[in-house]
């Protein structure tokens, strides 16, 4: 019983649209209509700048975070994994917006994979910078720091249960990016300009 309270509250934490929420809240404004009307913290930074972006994408990588601690205190790693896939599945069909679309699971992805496999974790939060600071293309940084996730905890040894979550959650996140590949290739995908300003 406990083991599926911790699952569901994983997905209650993880359909906590802050990406919505936090510009609804400080410009009054829906971010669904505005940049790629995503709700993550990508759309939120793009649109509104560092101001609104970092807090969005700090509460995201908080709830996956949470979500995956509350597993495994509640059953180990398995569970753990399991309320980290729920908190994810929560952030791409949140149930506070009806579940419409949400966003595009990396940051809460980030979140959990911090609580359940720290060493895999960094090594994601290097790989990911290191290919926006040479691109400035964040789907291309998101799409091989999801690659790289699941190289790592093989590479690192985790347990099964880990390994489970670095891979499907790896391609999870890839295939939540399949417009962004497209754009990619086609040459028409959104590059950030670091120095812009925010607009709103």
């Amino acid at each position: 019983m406990t083991e599926a309270l911790a699952v569901l509250g994983g997905y209650v934490l993880g359909s906590m649209p802050f990406g919505y929420w936090v510009p609804r809240l400080v410009r009054g404004e829906d971010i669904r209509t505005k940049g790629s009307g995503n709700v993550g913290a990508s759309n939120v930074f793009r649109v509104y700048g560092r101001s609104l972006g970092i807090p969005v994408a700090a509460l995201d990588l908080a709830k996956g975070f949470a979500a995956a601690s509350l597993g495994l205190w509640a059953g180990g790693a398995l569970v753990g994994v399991l309320a980290a896939a729920a908190a994810m599945v929560g952030h791409a069909r949140p149930v506070f917006l009806r579940f419409e679309k949400g966003g595009k699971m990396v940051a809460t992805a980030g979140g959990a994979t911090f609580a359940l496999a720290p060493l895999a974790a960094l090594s994601c939060v290097g790989l990911w910078l290191l290919v926006f600071a040479l691109t400035r293309y964040a789907s291309l940084a998101s799409i091989t720091t999801a690659l790289g996730l699941a190289v790592f905890v093989v590479l690192f040894g985790y347990p099964w249960p880990i390994v489970a979550f670095g891979v499907a959650g790896g391609a999870a996140v890839i295939a939540m990016h399949h417009q962004n590949i497209r754009r990619l290739l086609a040459g028409t995908e959104h590059r950030f300009a670091l120095r812009r300003s925010p607009s709103g």
